[in-house]
């Protein structure tokens, strides 16, 4: 077991652990007892999926969510000490659209190794089935919440896709993925092609790809409680 900052991948949702990581991963988070995660509760739920026998009171859990406190730095100590540390974030891979990343550049700037474990990634299975340019592609996070501003700001991904054949992803949060949707179509040339790609791994997932034009005939599940990433792309 080396000492580094191991990078561990969380499920999507409720979907069984052996679907979707691999064994090796077992291995190694059995090894660890100190981490840096988004959510305690969550990551200690996550840790008794992986093995129900985790020895959850013997670990050291430090938040790097919306309840941090204090300089990340401090959180990779035990990697001076020879212990391993781990990142978990609330779902999917960390330090990908997520705080972890910042502890990952802490962990580079002092030269510590960095080890990222094989899991689920949204954005990346989200750009492999939309039939969408996967040579080339960028992630925006959330858009503006103000209309003219989001309206602006889709036209200008939209710019990017036609003239750069470039994929553009987008996320919103669920309650309002309707919204976003409903932006898209009406900012959205007809001939733009758009994937909507929710519940990835999980039994609601859904993913799709169509026009503009033929998105505005089909009735859209309810994603509103579901993680969803739009991809917009010629």
């Amino acid at each position: 077991m080396e000492t580094a900052l191991y990078l561990i991948p969380v499920t999507l949702g409720d979907t069984p652990i052996s679907q979707v990581l691999p064994a090796y991963n077992h291995d190694i988070i059995m090894n660890i007892r100190h981490f840096v995660v988004e959510n305690v509760r969550s990551a200690r739920r996550f840790l008794r999926q992986v093995d129900r026998d985790f020895p959850i009171d013997d670990s050291t859990f430090y938040e790097m969510g919306k309840h941090a406190q204090g300089d990340f730095s401090t959180y990779l100590k035990p990697l001076q000490q020879g212990m391993p540390v781990g990142v978990i974030s609330e779902a999917g891979c960390p330090a990908v659209a997520d705080p972890g990343a910042d502890v990952v550049a802490i962990a580079q700037q002092k030269g510590f190794r960095v080890i990222p474990l094989v899991g689920p990634s949204s954005m990346i299975m989200a750009v492999m089935a939309s039939g969408l340019n996967g040579q080339s592609f960028a992630f925006n996070g959330y858009l503006p919440v103000d209309e003219s501003d989001r309206a602006k700001k889709l036209k200008a991904l939209e710019s990017r896709a036609w003239n750069e054949s470039q994929t553009q992803l987008l996320i919103e949060t669920p309650y309002r993925n309707r919204k976003m949707f409903e932006a898209i179509l009406h900012t959205l040339r007809p001939q733009t092609r758009l994937c909507v790609a929710a519940g990835i791994t999980t039994a609601d997932e859904y993913i799709h790809t169509h026009s503009i034009q033929d998105w505005k005939r089909i009735q859209l599940p309810d994603l509103s409680k579901i993680p969803t990433i739009f991809l917009i792309g010629r």
